[in-house]
């Protein structure tokens, strides 16, 4: 398995990203990526000779931790989850991380965060993180983190790469809320910027999609049709899967648009047989969740054969 360890780290630097300009200056407490700031992880993932996947390389650096893989999943017990915690809280500002996700060939892996990822008030910089996921062939990964929060005045920018065997699987779920809903005041929409990019190719090279989106509450109206219009909660969903496992997958998923849930769904492929971008639009994170992991459950059954379990009433 190629290791990539944090000595090897890319530097996480989006300073020239337009969207972030005027928000580059050094943190007037702990200076950008020093020391608990700058989080780092490793996980590789590989099939071992009784068929089970495991969680072969773990490399970590402060704040983010992951102790070990579980097996809970009773649909697909020989598959690991992993659970992504944070020992520095919310992300503040100057925060930069890296996150490196590598399946091995005919590997499985579940992976999520413990908590929502909270994004504290920034007044001079912004929070960064870069991700890199790799898929040899058969592999299937499951990515559902929690909602990210974005408190008021807050920066975020991700860029995600994925590099995907034709014959792998993915689903990458994203929950993004409005703010901290119910704090006093209210919060709705009070943060600066919000940039996240995903990107994806085959190993050879081959390009398959490219997305991008920019929120900035303060630069336009999220509340007009054809954006966010009456709701809150954006949930956007990758689905990285071969093209007859995706037109399966497209046929049982039905839009649509509930008024008495304040509910709504759309589904459409990506280019180049890549896979499926499925997003959701709710009120409140409960139901956005519930609909993501329906649709999760329909991927797997098509990919694996099993239905996703029930979530855990803590969740």
């Amino acid at each position: 398995m190629t290791v990539r360890h944090y000595s090897d780290a890319p530097s996480v630097d989006f300073d020239a990203m337009p969207e972030l300009a005027g928000f580059t200056g050094e943190p007037t407490g702990m200076y950008v990526g020093c020391p608990g700031k700058h989080g780092y992880l490793n996980l590789g993932f590989e099939r071992n000779r009784e068929g089970r996947s495991i969680l072969r390389e773990l490399d970590r650096r402060a704040p983010l931790i992951v102790q070990k893989e579980l097996y809970f999943d009773e649909e697909l017990p020989e598959m690991p989850c992993v659970y992504i915690l944070s020992s520095g809280g919310p992300n503040v500002d100057g925060d930069r991380y890296v996150q490196n996700f590598f399946l091995k060939k005919g590997s499985m892996a579940f992976i999520s965060t413990g908590a929502a990822t909270k994004l504290a008030e920034m007044t001079r910089n912004y929070s960064g993180m870069k991700q890199s996921i790799t898929l040899e062939d058969d592999a299937y990964l499951e990515y559902l983190p929690e909602p990210v929060i974005p408190c008021r005045h807050t920066r975020f920018i991700s860029d995600t790469e994925i590099i995907a065997a034709p014959s792998a699987a993915m689903f990458y779920s994203e929950i993004y809320m409005p703010g901290r809903k119910y704090s006093k005041g209210g919060e709705l929409f009070r943060y600066d910027v919000l940039s996240v990019c995903a990107h994806a190719r085959r190993p050879d090279g081959t390009p398959l999609f490219r997305e991008k989106f920019v929120i900035e509450p303060g630069a336009g109206r999220l509340r007009d049709c054809g954006v966010l219009g009456r709701y809150d909660v954006f949930a956007n969903v990758i689905v990285l899967a071969p093209q007859d496992r995706a037109d399966a997958i497209y046929a049982a998923t039905e839009p649509f648009i509930d008024a008495e849930r304040r509910l709504a769904c759309g589904v459409t492929h990506l280019p180049n047989g890549a896979g499926l971008l499925f997003k959701v639009l709710g009120m409140e994170p409960g139901p956005v969740k519930a609909v993501v992991r329906e649709f999760c459950s329909t991927v797997r059954r098509e990919i694996k054969g099993r239905p996703l379990p029930p979530e855990f009433p803590w969740r």
